[in-house]
């Protein structure tokens, strides 16, 4: 490849930086960064965003189950995804897949974890359809992936039988999970043991030991945790802590270890986290729509703990927008402003502390291979171009961009989206985009047979 890109300003682990160019070897990674004078590429290059959580499937369930039931909440939105993953087909999949991956890319993301749970047909028959269906659609448009397949064995803390509408998720045993995971050889990048109401909590050790066998002893394990306050009332009354500190009395934590959420973590149980080295993955936008509440972002922040965000399930694609969730529940909560800024801002310092964590949540992947999160030498060229006279930057300088992009901007202000040195979003669009819309639009229309309200 040998490609050099000018910009007028660079994001790096250092701050803002002036009149910038990156090297970027054959193998897509920054060789080096140095000074430079225009021509210019662009106006501000800034890391692309790793996405640390996503359900992709879950993108066709946008727009359904919002209407008013009783105390509707967390657990009757479940029932609309189940009836949801229990009719979509591979090629269904692939066309929901292809679509939501385009629209990460065209939003920022140039990296995703997929926390992938839809391993079975519909009536649990084994089979590799429904996994090769995401890495072919992630493949297609060009956004690497992370492959976390799913440990999912119970319904509930006390060990109960998965339900029948679970069984498209689930395995009879840590053995019979592990054989999923050593047939999907090299598209594996780790583990996600669902949560701890899907996986006792005796499986653990021999669940980690197992992937430590196959994948290697850094591969990034994630799990759901704290998220809903009946979940963490549940985890008490039966077993008698709070699912974190039941994890982490259980199992030994460390920095390959993200927990998805923990919405509803204690001050001791955030420490603790933070002492161990794992680190949070954060999806606002998600949390908001499904009601779970707020993470303690800022106390996490100021006492040097690292976080991720994800999409979760990908009701909305925008990294921005999950930043800005971030940031203004925090204000919200705490009715004041400027939560999560530094003397430098909101925009850049929020931006580099996600980027770096997401890239920490995806490390030791072998799908991922180099280094995320950072434009610096050895670094994969993911990069996120800035107009500089774009909608909601027009009139700003490099002191300011990055806060007006947080706070009034969104997708349209991104010029250009590169992963691995390769441009992959001009403006706003990509490869073939009408073909993924239509291909998605089909997919939706066949699925609404799913949704028992439709007229």
């Amino acid at each position: 490849m040998n490609t050099t890109l000018t910009f007028r300003a660079i994001l790096s682990p250092r701050g803002l930086e002036r009149d910038r160019s990156i090297d970027i070897a054959d193998d897509g990674t920054i060789r080096t960064v140095r000074a430079r004078r225009g021509p210019y590429d662009g106006f501000l290059a800034i890391p692309g965003m790793p996405n640390a959580h996503s359900h992709i499937f879950q993108r066709a369930l946008a727009g359904f189950g919002e209407e008013a039931r009783g105390g509707d909440s967390f657990w009757s939105w479940r029932k609309a995804m189940y009836r949801l993953a229990g009719s979509i087909t591979p090629e269904q999949l692939f066309a929901v897949a292809r679509h939501g991956y385009a629209r990460m890319l065209r939003a920022g993301f140039t990296h995703v974890a997929e926390f992938h749970y839809l391993h079975h047909g519909p009536d649990g028959g084994r089979g590799r359809e429904m996994t090769e269906a995401v890495l072919a659609a992630a493949a297609d448009v060009g956004l690497p992936l992370s492959l976390l397949p799913v440990y999912y064995r119970t319904s509930g803390f006390g060990g109960e039988e998965i339900l029948p509408e679970q069984r498209r998720f689930a395995h009879a045993s840590v053995g019979d999970f592990l054989s999923t995971v050593e047939g999907l050889g090299a598209a594996t990048a780790g583990i996600a043991p669902h949560s701890l109401r899907a996986v006792p909590p005796a499986d653990l050790e021999k669940l980690v030991s197992g992937a430590d066998a196959l994948l290697g002893a850094e591969s990034p394990i994630h799990i759901h945790i704290s998220e809903q306050e009946r979940e963490v009332e549940e985890c008490r009354a039966r077993l008698g802590r709070t699912p974190i500190d039941l994890l982490a009395d259980t199992i030994e934590l460390g920095p390959r270890w993200s927990l998805v959420h923990a919405t509803h973590a204690t001050a001791p149980e955030r420490d603790r986290l933070r002492r161990a080295g794992a680190r949070v993955v954060l999806c606002p936008l998600t949390e908001a729509h499904l009601g779970d509440g707020i993470f303690a972002a800022r106390e996490h922040f100021l006492g040097g703990g690292g976080a991720a965000i994800g999409t979760d399930a990908n009701v909305r694609l925008s990294a921005i927008e999950e930043a800005r969730q971030l940031e203004y529940g925090q204000r919200l909560r705490d009715r004041r402003r400027a939560r999560l800024a530094t003397a430098e801002g909101a925009g850049a310092t929020i931006w580099s502390w996600l980027a770096r964590g997401g890239a920490e949540a995806v490390r030791g992947s072998r799908a991922g291979g180099s280094r995320l999160g950072r434009i610096e030498p050895g670094y994969r060229a993911d990069l996120v171009v800035l107009g500089r006279d774009s909608p909601h930057t027009l009139g700003h300088g490099l002191e300011t961009v990055m806060d007006a992009w947080l706070v009034a901007g969104d997708d349209r202000d991104i010029e250009a989206v590169y992963v691995a040195g390769e441009r992959l979003v001009e403006r706003g669009s990509f490869a073939r985009e009408a073909e993924i819309e239509a291909g998605f639009a089909g997919a939706m229309r066949a699925l609404r047979a799913w949704q028992p309200t439709v007229i």
